[in-house]
């Protein structure tokens, strides 16, 4: 697993050269004992547990070539399966990374990918420590995620209780703002979203050191997600609208649009927020936002609003 193996030329460039124009913009980190090169690689655990995640992107159905560079595409890639090892509490540690491309595939689309998933794991210190590649018709990546608990306990999706409340951190609405900017036609600050997150890593251990109970990263929208943790809580949650942090960049282009900013907070995904279950007496730290509390009950309530956008399903849109 940890080795690049090829069975592809991409553009004018045989097998060999394209392992080497992608392990060659991948430096190692220190948690990597053995990179590139073997059979498979070697990843050091302190804790003795691996926090493991993947996920897939397929060209047309997460990203467009027309829409995001290669750099984007890899910063993308890279950064909501480092979302999910943070969410649970951990510290991501490496990437593997498997890779579908088609053979006309310009090779300096190529090097923008390598590079954007080596910045994005730049920014928690992880690695990209093996692979895969072969042809396509598409360009799809399959990345898996690992991370250490370094001794924490986990943070699942099943321990919310009545009396606790929910805190959200990052960004929340702007990824879906500026898909709905690309699909009128329009730029603005919101599109830099969609193309490339910014999720709150950090903030996912401190939420395990405070003592979060649940906890999530907010990927096909929030009333969605929270929806898995009232489901695995068997509670329900009740949201405030009137809490939440609007950023400018979604209300430029609720006004551009006409739309209401807060459905995208909402309803919207891609923005890799998290969102934590909190005992009520809990102090946090300013850049967690209360939000809602959890409930006797079973689903998901805003205030005063009836909710009818539903958030990201692979299978029905």
């Amino acid at each position: 697993m940890g080795n690049w193996r090829c069975v592809i030329t991409v553009g004018d460039l045989g097998e060999f050269v394209v392992v080497a124009r992608i392990t060659g913009r991948l430096p190692q980190g220190a948690s990597v004992l053995l990179g590139p090169g073997d059979d498979a690689a070697v990843v050091n655990a302190p804790d003795g547990r691996v926090v493991v995640s993947t996920d897939l992107l397929l060209e047309g159905r997460h990203f467009r070539r027309n829409w995001s560079s290669a750099y984007d595409v890899g910063r993308k890639a890279a950064a909501q399966n480092l979302s999910d090892i943070a969410a649970m509490g951990a510290v991501p540690t490496s990437l593997v990374v498997g890779l579908g491309l088609p053979a006309d595939l310009p090779a300096e689309w190529v090097d923008g990918l390598a590079d954007g998933l080596r910045d994005e794991c730049a920014v928690v210190g992880a690695s990209v420590v093996g692979g895969d590649v072969t042809r396509c018709d598409l360009v799809v990546l399959g990345v898996t995620a690992l991370g250490d608990l370094g001794g924490r306990a986990p943070v699942t999706r099943s321990g919310a209780r009545p009396g606790q409340v929910v805190a959200v951190t990052g960004r929340l609405g702007h990824a879906a703002a500026g898909l709905a900017l690309l699909e009128a036609g329009l730029e603005g600050e919101a599109v830099d979203a969609h193309r490339r997150p910014r999720p709150p890593y950090d903030k996912g251990p401190e939420a395990a050191e405070l003592g979060a109970s649940a906890m999530l990263d907010v990927s096909d929208g929030l009333v969605q997600d929270l929806g898995h943790l009232a489901e695995a809580g068997g509670v329900g949650i009740e949201l405030d609208p009137a809490a939440f942090p609007l950023g400018e960049a979604v209300v430029a282009a609720a006004k551009e649009l006409g739309a209401d900013p807060l459905d995208w907070v909402l309803a919207g995904g891609e923005d890799h927020a998290l969102a934590a279950v909190f005992p009520a007496d809990v102090r946090l730290p300013a850049h967690w936002t209360v939000v809602g509390r959890v409930v006797e009950g079973e689903g998901v309530q805003v205030r005063g609003r009836v909710i009818e956008l539903k958030g990201w399903d692979h299978f029905r849109q």
